[in-house]
């Protein structure tokens, strides 16, 4: 198979969709691997690594997708990008569709099939490839919003951690799966005082466990979460639904309730954002102030550590884009449930029922689209 690694085009994208050990696999399987000229220099990756370990490289996105059966990359496809896809071509990355009717109508019109990171699980009912991007923008929401919490940036001039003789801030984090354990990790070693909103007891049992009295757990309801907002000066919006348009939780009327100059971090804005008011920014332009409230909803988190955050995504992604390679889409996905799972367009239709849902197209279950017995 070839498969063809393009340069991101979102803005201050710096993450590319395999490292070149992950290129050295997929060679060593045989596979032709076509890689954008540039496409890693922004995670350290220069182009004379990937030629090394057998890459391919090629001048223009045009060019490279022209040629690859199998695209693989981080985030969704841009207009352009998707204009240059094609009918039974297969592409690997990012999508959350749920909240994009333009994205996912333009992937339908391009007949390619696409199987989305997000949305591929595990014998454990976990995310594997969400995972470790939901590990890193859960340790960045914290360092971001202690940053926005800085008078000069117009936040309310408190130091997380405190210091002897004054109190540390007060950080919320809504929802308790990944990305509010690993924003409850920094928080708590910065020396904050944590709470975690979730509406899974069992979750806030373990976490309650894992964390041994230094952060307080709460069930998830409306009061509680007023009650937690009107105490908070930085609050993590970690909700996840997966595959499927994140709730809002926080409504405009309950900005009133915050302190002017707290901090909103909403890490679930890929997803379309778990607070009414938010909407994506970008690592260029990243904050705006509703009501007081500062709002930072940059839909690419984790390409602002680019290098540790591609290392990680290859480790996760690598067997399944082998398995893709290897097989075959519709082996591939007909030997993995799980991956099968992943597949949320195919040749036009929709094959997530959380996206046909969110956006009122007919849903095809993958099985029946790919016509496997």
């Amino acid at each position: 198979m070839i498969v063809g690694v393009p340069k991101e085009v979102k803005n201050n994208e710096y993450r590319v969709g395999l490292t070149p050990a992950g290129v050295r696999e997929l060679c060593s399987h045989g596979h032709k691997v076509l890689v954008q000229r540039d496409a890693g220099t922004g995670t350290g990756f220069d182009d004379a690594l990937y030629e090394q370990v057998g890459a391919q490289l090629v001048d223009d996105a045009q060019s490279l997708y022209a040629q690859a059966d199998m695209i693989v990359k981080v985030k969704e496809p841009q207009a352009a990008e998707c204009k240059m896809l094609r009918k039974g071509q297969l592409l690997f990355a990012y999508l959350h569709l749920a909240p994009d009717p333009e994205q996912t109508h333009m992937l339908m019109e391009s007949g390619a099939s696409c199987v989305a990171y997000e949305s591929v699980t595990d014998a454990h009912g976990g995310l594997p490839l969400l995972a470790p991007m939901s590990e890193v923008a859960g340790r960045l929401s914290v360092q971001q919003g202690a940053f926005c919490l800085e008078k000069i940036r117009g936040g309310n001039g408190i130091l997380l951690g405190g210091v002897p003789g004054v109190a540390p801030a007060n950080v919320i984090v809504i929802g308790g799966g990944v990305v509010g354990l690993s924003a409850a990790r920094i928080a708590v070693g910065m020396g904050a005082r944590v709470t975690i909103l979730d509406r899974s007891l069992p979750r806030l049992r373990q976490l309650d466990d894992l964390f041994v009295g230094q952060i307080t757990t709460q069930y998830s309801t409306i009061e509680n979460i007023e009650q937690a907002l009107r105490r908070a000066d930085l609050v993590i919006g970690a909700v996840l639904i997966p595959g499927a348009a994140a709730p809002k939780l926080v409504s405009r009327a309950m900005l009133k309730l915050m302190k002017p100059g707290a901090v909103m971090v909403d890490v679930a804005i890929d997803q379309g954002g778990c607070f009414e008011t938010s909407r994506p920014t970008t690592h260029e332009d990243p904050v705006y102030e509703v009501d007081g409230i500062i709002h930072y909803c940059v839909t690419n988190m984790p390409g602002a550590v680019a290098r540790t955050s591609t290392i990680a995504l290859t480790n996760a992604t690598l067997p399944f884009a082998l398995a893709l390679a290897n097989k075959g889409l519709k082996k591939a996905l007909q030997d993995d449930p799980h991956l099968r799972n992943g597949l949320n367009v195919h040749a036009g239709k929709i094959t997530a029922k959380p996206v046909a849902d969110a956006l009122g197209l007919e849903y095809v279950e993958a099985e029946q689209a790919l016509q496997i017995e």
